[in-house]
């Protein structure tokens, strides 16, 4: 599915998120950066020890990266030129700021790639799988921050030349239930928005 949130396209895909072609991808990170399992292990066995080696670095200047906040590499062997990661929150019910924690993990993430110009970006459904954050509550969050954060950024022209801003915004899930869950989501907030 796609729709137009403030001249960027809004994209709902059911694919694999290493292989997007979209200027950055967002890696599910744990808050080690040094990869996991789920989308965290794939992206980094795509992408390669080029990654990884990045990760390292920046935790050598900064540390762990906390949840809810994001930090970039390049793509390493991904056909997107940068891999932002963000930490989300592991579910413990809804009393400890989870549903905060991954609001700032699609926002920072946005954040981050708009500083570096960054044209298009796709998004997993981060912390759904093995930190088991109730998918259809984490994708209201999620879809709600990316609307409301293009609605405050509308792309404008630069010099003339191009826009600064996305072009488009993509939510890449891997399951069709998955899909389903945030297709039913974005027509709900869709509807209510206009």
């Amino acid at each position: 599915m796609i729709v137009s949130i403030n001249k960027t396209k809004l994209v709902l895909i059911q694919d694999d998120i290493t292989k997007q072609e979209t200027t950055a991808i967002v890696n599910a990170a744990n808050s080690s950066l040094l990869g996991g399992g789920g989308v965290d292990g794939a992206i980094h066995r795509a992408g390669g020890p080029k990654i990884l080696k990045e990760c390292k670095e920046i935790r050598k200047q900064q540390g762990s990266c906390p949840t809810g906040e994001a930090v970039i590499t390049t793509g390493g062997n991904l056909k997107a030129k940068y891999v932002i990661h963000t930490v989300g929150p592991i579910w413990y019910g809804g009393n400890k700021n989870e549903d905060n924690l991954l609001h700032n993990c699609y926002l920072n993430s946005l954040k981050l790639a708009k500083e570096r110009r960054i044209k298009s970006i796709s998004f997993p459904s981060i912390s759904t799988g093995a930190y088991h954050f109730p998918i259809e509550r984490a994708s209201k969050i999620a879809l709600k921050t990316v609307i409301d954060f293009l609605q405050d950024n509308e792309p404008v022209p630069l010099e003339g030349k191009s826009l600064t801003g996305f072009e488009e915004v993509r939510f890449v899930l891997f399951s069709k239930e998955d899909y389903e869950i945030y297709l039913k989501n974005l027509q709900e907030i869709i509807d209510w928005t206009e």
